[in-house]
């Protein structure tokens, strides 16, 4: 298989808080996430814990066992709670979290794992792209953002009712009913998204952050057929530039810049996990 990334970071200065990584035959895309100044809480930072986390889950997929990816989730996991949970309130709601995106090729299958708002894109044989995300934190934060619509912006009464949303959707995190996010329970890891593919119905697949997946929405600047075509063309670095073209010349507002990356994954039949005889390949 041949893999290649791109990733920039969405404010000068700052740590880049996604990580991206792969290994012969599996790929993996982070989208860190925490909130600012809570140094107190964990003085690793949220990049800190994506390049650990990462690189945790990128060392047990390198195995090539076939074992099953939710439960590689949550050995990972429960490895870099270990890390920290001494010097660090993990448990804290603001503690440092992730979303998680894993695809592997396996026994002639391409095994997926989502947790949380990353999109993962099926180049299909024939059939066009088939897009996949886990869209429970989405539908959480537009129920928890619900009382305030009609709310004006700016004033006494937005603060207190956006603080109040924002409480909501923290109750909701790794809650039965609410999202999943990789963060300090392991547990978290079973109720992830999963599926497989025949590869031989594959001709590529790709993985964007929220960040990057900002090119279809809110910048609608191609669809996910479009995105396709652009990472044929120009590979994963093409996708974050324009991203980054729209994000400055759009109104204020917006969207706020954010992380952006993309791992694209072509020649998929070419080397498989647990398959000696196969190609070492390019990834």
């Amino acid at each position: 298989m041949h893999v290649s990334m791109a990733t920039s970071a969405g404010t000068a200065g700052r740590p880049n808080e996604d990580f991206a990584g792969a290994v012969p035959g599996a790929a993996v895309l982070l989208d860190g996430a925490g909130i600012p100044g809570t140094e107190s809480i964990c003085h690793h930072g949220v990049a800190w814990y994506t390049h650990r986390l990462g690189g945790a889950l990128l060392g047990w997929l390198s195995r090539g066992d076939g074992r099953d990816l939710a439960t590689i989730l949550a050995a990972a996991i429960d490895e870099i709670a270990a890390q920290h949970r001494n010097t660090c309130d993990i448990t804290n709601p603001a503690s440092p979290q992730a979303t998680v995106a894993i695809f592997r090729a396996h026994r002639g299958r391409l095994d997926h794992l989502l947790l949380a708002d990353s999109f993962l894109v099926l180049d299909q044989v024939g059939g066009g792209p088939r897009v996949l995300t886990d869209e429970r934190e989405v539908t959480a934060r537009r129920v928890c953002s619900a009382p305030l619509e009609g709310v004006p912006g700016g004033t006494p009464e937005y603060d207190r009712v956006h603080a109040s949303c924002v409480e909501a959707l923290r109750a909701r995190r790794n809650q039965p009913g609410g999202y999943w996010i990789a963060k300090d329970d392991p547990h978290a890891a079973e109720e992830a998204v999963t599926g497989s593919h025949p590869l031989r119905d594959l001709a590529g697949v790709a993985l964007l952050s929220n960040g990057a997946s900002r090119v279809v929405s809110p910048y609608a600047l191609t669809d996910w057929a479009g995105v396709l075509g652009l990472l044929a063309a120009g590979g994963p670095a093409e996708i974050v530039g324009r991203v980054r073209r729209a994000e400055a010349d759009s109104p204020a507002g917006l969207a706020a810049p954010d992380d952006a990356t993309v791992v694209h994954c072509t020649d998929l039949a070419r080397f498989e996990v647990g398959d000696a005889s196969g190609p070492a390949g390019d990834g």
